[in-house]
């Protein structure tokens, strides 16, 4: 019985030593191992199923996968001494897990030693640039599409101050310093984001007075350009319609000038072939013309519109 009971005790001294012993690495983690508190070995990044020495050496994780940093916005003054509240973010991963543990022990180490980094290179990038290279990336204003939808022609007027860096590139400057800043934790930062730029009260209103105006200036040169390609087209258009108006006009005469000449040749031919016939029709039109039932008309013996009208020798005056 006493040997069953050492056997069973002995049984499980070698489950806890066993179990103290073993420790299992996924895909998302690293480890150092510690002896006393000093790492010891090489650090262990791929997965699989580990052994160390029990109660004296312990296992550290860290992960591999990308972190985030997420800092406080801060008020800083610019170049031009306006001041700004800045609101940052970066993400950033162990590189180096020895000398992450090192350096930092552990996250929370890191996070704030990147608080420190990061914001001191934020500030000293505001401090070093105005307020409008702070907030605008580009001098574009307005985006005139024509055409070609893919393609944009950017409008840049109206501008009162031009950039020379714009944000994108203070945010390279911002990411280059702090990287090199990490190396020596075995950090590798990924990038770093602007994620907020806000003004204090001071400044908000001026700054809206300046885009408001600055926007003013681009529509007014829009609409300049506006008008001047309506009056290129409007132009174009009267020149392109006098020129049709011409042309039919020419062609109406043409038109006109052949029909007169064959009606004419009409006529002449009609004429030659019924001489007599064709006066007397001509003299009945004339006589629809001139006389109606309330018209009174005097004629003289020799006058053409007896011709055709009572005896061919007419009474004159005077003859019985």
């Amino acid at each position: 019985m006493r040997l069953t009971i050492a056997g069973i005790v002995l049984l499980l001294i070698a489950i806890f030593v066993g179990l103290s012993s073993a420790y299992i690495v996924d895909e998302t983690q690293q480890v150092i191992i510690t002896q006393f508190g000093r790492p010891v070995g090489k650090p262990i990044i791929k997965a699989g199923l580990y052994f160390k020495l029990p109660f004296i050496q312990k296992a550290n994780y860290f992960d591999k996968r990308i972190l985030e940093w997420d800092g406080d916005a801060n008020q800083i003054p610019t170049k031009d001494k306006r001041f700004i509240w800045v609101d940052t973010t970066a993400r950033w991963r162990i590189k180096d897990p020895l000398t992450f543990f090192r350096s930092v022990r552990d996250e929370l180490g890191a996070q704030a030693r990147l608080d420190d980094i990061i914001d001191a290179a934020v500030r000293d990038a505001v401090n070093s640039n105005r307020l409008i290279e702070i907030v605008r990336s580009t001098n574009r204003i307005v985006e005139q599409f024509s055409g070609d939808h893919n393609k944009a022609d950017t409008i840049q007027v109206g501008l009162k101050e031009k950039i020379n860096k714009g944000r994108e590139k203070i945010r390279e400057q911002i990411f280059a310093h702090a990287s090199q800043m990490v190396k020596d934790l075995g950090i590798e930062l990924i990038d770093v984001q602007i994620k907020r730029v806000n003004y204090v009260k001071e400044v908000r209103r001026k700054v809206y007075d300046r885009m408001i105006a600055e926007r003013k200036r681009a529509a007014e040169e829009y609409r300049s350009q506006g008008r001047g390609e309506q009056a290129k087209i409007e132009g174009q258009t009267e020149k392109e319609l006098k020129q049709i108006m011409s042309e039919a006009y020419k062609n109406a005469q043409i038109i006109k000038g052949k029909a007169d000449a064959q009606a004419l040749k009409i006529y002449a031919d009609a004429y030659k072939k019924g001489v007599e016939f064709f006066e007397f029709t001509k003299m009945l039109d004339a006589y629809d013309e001139v006389v109606d039932a309330n018209t009174t008309v005097i004629l003289t013996t020799d006058s053409p519109f007896l011709k055709f009208l009572g005896n061919k020798k007419p009474v004159t005056s005077g003859q019985e």
